[in-house]
């Protein structure tokens, strides 16, 4: 299995940082992993959501240089996300799911991640970071 790591500054001016490393990193993959490519502009949005998540809402109360992780590891048939913050920790199991229709500023991060990749967990780690992992199996 293929391991990469990142870490960042909790800013969102590093967005396109983290971006262009995802797909760097599985444009870049063996031959084994070929199939990542299919599933590589709907990680990059379930990415991009996470981490800002991370620096607006775990982190709204945080210095900018405290840092979050990010490790993505892939072989021949899953990748999986892992964006690891300092925030406190949430419960998704009480977010209200916004009504179809709805016009909102916001609310709908979770419920969109869940739909752009196979499982989306969250937990609340023993060394006190809040982890976000994002899976994909491979076809």
């Amino acid at each position: 299995m293929k391991q990469e790591h990142l870490v960042v500054s909790s800013r969102l001016d590093v967005l396109n940082q983290v971006q262009y490393w995802f797909k760097d990193v599985c444009h870049s993959s063996d031959t084994d992993t070929t199939w990542v490519s299919n599933y590589v502009d709907r990680l990059t949005i379930a990415l991009t959501e996470g981490f800002t998540n991370a620096v607006r809402h775990a982190h709204a109360e945080l210095p900018p240089d405290t840092t979050i992780d990010i490790d993505l590891s892939f072989g021949r048939d899953r990748i999986e996300i892992r964006i690891w913050d300092h925030g406190q920790p949430f419960n998704p199991e009480e977010l209200q799911e916004p009504e179809p229709g709805a016009l909102l500023d916001g609310g709908y991060g979770w419920f969109l991640l869940r739909r752009l990749a196979d499982r989306v967990t969250y937990q609340r780690v023993k060394d006190g970071r809040n982890c976000l992992s994002i899976v994909q199996y491979g076809t």
